[in-house]
């Protein structure tokens, strides 16, 4: 059965959970899955803003907008063009219900939970895909998400030390794939160096004198 379990809302510069569905279960997989959910938020600030992570016989999706992420799991199974939309649809209520004011100063976790009354009725809609609007173009989503698919993480990319710790959005090229330029490290200044810089100096003044004793004898 392809359904989708749950959603968060979690602001990206600090993992801070803004509203969530309430409705877990207490399976073993899912209490594995709401680690990986609490270990995607720490990291959000560092990921591309539209990435899958499989756990299994569970897909942990999210997008990121305007410093916040949709965060939502499904069964495996579940079609990835409806999960994008589903969380399309929260960032769009959500942006419109409340401004980037009241998500930036929050401090306490959850404090839009109210919100999650949005979440269940969008979940009952795209978990009886019957009843959902005909307005939904997923033909589009579709295009979107085959031109910029999602960055698929790695269960050993998000539990290692330094996974995804020089990861920018700019390095994100829509391709499923991350490569960052490697980091050069410049060498120390040897005294040879040092001399032969001045000497250069030194032989580029003398060019220029000469220079200025040539335009000088043309003159004359």
């Amino acid at each position: 059965m392809s359904v989708i379990l749950s959603a968060s809302v979690v602001r990206v510069r600090d993992g801070l959970p803004l509203s969530a569905s309430t409705d877990y279960e207490q399976s073993t997989g899912m209490q594995e899955c709401r680690k990986y959910f609490k270990m995607l938020s720490k990291k959000l600030s560092q990921l591309p803003d539209r990435c899958t992570l499989k756990t299994g016989h569970y897909n942990i999706n999210f997008i990121s907008s305007l410093g916040v992420s949709y965060m939502m799991l499904c069964t495996e199974n579940y079609p990835s063009v409806l999960a994008f939309c589903f969380l399309d649809e929260l960032q769009k209520e959500f942006i419109t219900t409340y401004n980037m004011m009241k998500t930036n100063t929050a401090v306490r976790p959850y404090c839009f939970i109210e919100f999650d009354n949005f979440i269940q009725r969008t979940k009952q809609r795209y978990n009886n895909t019957r009843s959902l609007s005909t307005k939904m173009n997923l033909a589009d989503m579709q295009t979107e998400i085959k031109l910029r698919p999602p960055y698929q993480i790695s269960v050993s990319e998000l539990g290692s030390a330094n996974g995804f710790s020089h990861l920018s959005v700019a390095e994100y090229k829509g391709t499923g794939k991350i490569s960052a330029a490697p980091h050069q490290r410049l060498e120390p200044v040897t005294l040879p160096g040092i001399v032969s810089f001045v000497l250069s100096l030194l032989c580029g003044a003398l060019n220029l004198i000469r220079g200025f004793h040539a335009i000088e004898s043309l003159l004359q």
